[in-house]
């Protein structure tokens, strides 16, 4: 007969292992550069391409961004706190990323970004001013450094729900309801961007190199860890001053570029509000609502007209320069503590005859894809 008395046996926890706190044995990848040329500060926007501005222009505000400026040929998208445009987006032919610019901490670190690259401090003559180096990346895509980019004023910020917790003897809210309205969840900021490339040891190390960004979790392929990791989130070392989990994630993969990028929001209510209201308009939902295990965001995930991906995401976790990165092994069930199961449209796994071409192209250059990681990859997105 059962003890009444006795201790019942723990639930196994499915996520056991997934988040991240096992550090990294012997000899793997630090996660930083000993030296780094400089130390970046943020993300300042992204650029991409687009045939219809009019409609990008839509869905953005439709998504939550306001717009800072448009010219015949550019539109220039911003958050509601203050600092520089988040998004520019280019009249052309195709729709395409075209990469990212992020904040130097100071003029003097364009000097020594271009002494030590070879490449010119070039000043800005758009919207927005300042000066910049543009590099490339080792995967091909375009980097921008910015310093000097004129800065916009905070717009009224919506502020988070007062929420009665049930754990106070006084509740917080007494006699109000709750009835967050049906509207664009309010973009405050963009918060990272996450790229995928064919030569991802070699990129992780030119950016912790050149921009001076540290790594705060790797997951690596289940079997394969002696080969490396295959994904880092990566953030912003501004020594004891906390910064987001990743300004910047990139993953193993046979395509390269731009997988999604993300923008906080105010809280979990602004986000399912506001995915109610894109959801009655007609756009694509490609994944969500749930917490992230690597970052801990509350997220949702959604296509724009051109398919490109885009995150609201709500309470990330901030890490100042002192923690050291953590180690998991890469799966599907991994990417979340809770909500539903990663869809195939967020994985890239729906087959289709590019994913196949690009898969084939992959194995046939000189990278880092051959047959053993494109099968643990495959895989991992099917845990």
């Amino acid at each position: 007969m059962n003890d009444p008395t006795s201790t019942p046996a723990p639930t196994a926890d499915p996520h056991r292992g997934l988040h991240s706190e096992q550090g990294a044995l012997r000899g793997e990848h630090t996660g930083r550069a000993a030296q780094p040329v400089i130390k970046v500060v943020d993300l300042a926007w992204l650029e991409f391409t687009k045939p219809d501005l009019d409609r990008a222009e839509t869905f953005a505000h439709d998504f939550g961004f306001t717009t800072a400026a448009r010219t015949d040929d550019t539109l220039y998208l911003r958050g509601a706190m203050a600092g520089p445009h988040c998004l520019v987006i280019r009249r052309a032919p195709a729709s395409r990323f075209i990469g990212p610019a992020f904040q130097a901490a100071d003029a003097a670190d364009l000097d020594r970004l271009a002494r030590a690259t070879g490449h010119k401090v070039r000043t800005l003559t758009e919207y927005g001013g300042g000066r910049a180096v543009d590099l490339l990346d080792p995967s091909g895509i375009p980097v921008r450094v910015v310093h000097g980019v004129t800065e916009q004023p905070a717009r009224p910020l919506r502020q988070p729900l007062i929420l009665n917790t049930g754990t106070t003897t006084a509740a917080a809210r007494i006699n109000a309801t709750q009835r967050p309205p049906r509207k664009p969840s309010q973009v405050q900021r963009l918060g990272h961007v996450v790229l995928s490339t064919r030569v991802f040891q070699r990129a992780l190390d030119w950016y912790l190199q050149h921009l001076g960004l540290i790594v705060s979790d790797f997951l690596y392929l289940d079997g394969q860890r002696d080969r490396g990791p295959t994904m880092a989130f990566i953030r912003c070392d501004r020594g004891s001053e906390p910064a987001d989990h990743h300004t910047l994630a990139m993953h193993l993969g046979p395509d390269t570029g731009y997988v999604h990028s993300a923008y906080q929001v105010a809280d979990l209510d602004t986000l399912a509000a506001g995915g109610e209201y894109l959801r009655e308009r007609g756009y694509q939902h490609s994944w969500g609502i749930g917490r992230h295990i690597q970052g801990s965001q509350i997220f949702d995930y959604w296509r724009d007209p051109d398919r490109f991906m885009l995150e609201h995401y709500a309470d990330g976790d901030v890490f100042d320069h002192r923690l050291e990165p953590g180690w998991a092994a890469m799966s599907a069930s991994g990417l979340a503590q809770w909500g539903p199961p990663a869809t195939r449209d967020f994985l890239g796994t729906t087959p289709s005859p590019r994913a196949l071409l690009a898969a084939i192209s992959a194995l046939r250059e000189e990278n880092e894809i051959d047959r053993a990681r494109l099968m643990g990859l495959m895989k991992a997105l099917s845990k």
